[in-house]
């Protein structure tokens, strides 16, 4: 037996914001039958692991509302629809640490496949210099880490570093610092 996809039959948006769409598709299952499938609709995200000179990474610290709690992860934003991953991830670079580098794509994964289509795309950023941009958003304050490859592991571990976008990227990128 082989699996079989489902074919697509219709989509409506159910409610749309700058950043995210709630929508509804009709589709039919392998069986014939017609289902519904609710999901959130994205344009992506990108989240970089910036690389000091020293080899340390750096993390934010920021609150998190919906979990009610704050939250030590890599630097990261949302794309919308037509914006190009790289544009997106030096922005998120600039704005979160404020530093500029160069970036290296290391892959791609999807945060939750059963509630979003959203995948979010990982970086690498070395030489890392100061950027002289200013472009905070005015919801975001940023407390600093500047951790080791064995620090970050050891805070995954703990719990202390509970984000699991972070972590995800984390275990694309692990082994490129850890030897």
């Amino acid at each position: 037996m082989s699996l079989k996809e489902w074919k697509h039959k219709s989509t409506v948006v159910k409610f749309a914001n700058p950043w995210w769409e709630y929508r509804l598709d009709e589709c039919y299952i392998p069986n014939g039958k017609q289902y519904e499938y609710h999901f959130v609709h994205t344009g992506g995200s990108a989240m970089i692991i910036p690389v000091t000179e020293t080899g340390k990474l750096i993390l934010v610290k920021q609150y998190r509302y919906l979990n009610r709690k704050f939250s030590i992860e890599f630097p990261s934003g949302g794309i919308k629809d037509g914006q190009n991953p790289d544009d997106i991830a030096r922005k998120e670079l600039i704005e979160e640490t404020g530093f500029d580098g160069i970036l290296e794509k290391i892959g791609y994964f999807n945060p939750y496949n059963g509630i979003t289509d959203e995948y979010c795309h990982v970086y690498i950023a070395r030489n890392l210099t100061e950027s002289e941009k200013e472009t905070k958003d005015e919801q975001e304050e940023f407390e600093y880490y500047f951790l080791s490859p064995q620090e970050v592991e050891s805070m995954i571990k703990s719990n202390e570093i509970h984000d699991g976008m972070t972590m995800a990227a984390w275990s694309i990128a692990r082994d490129t610092f850890l030897k």
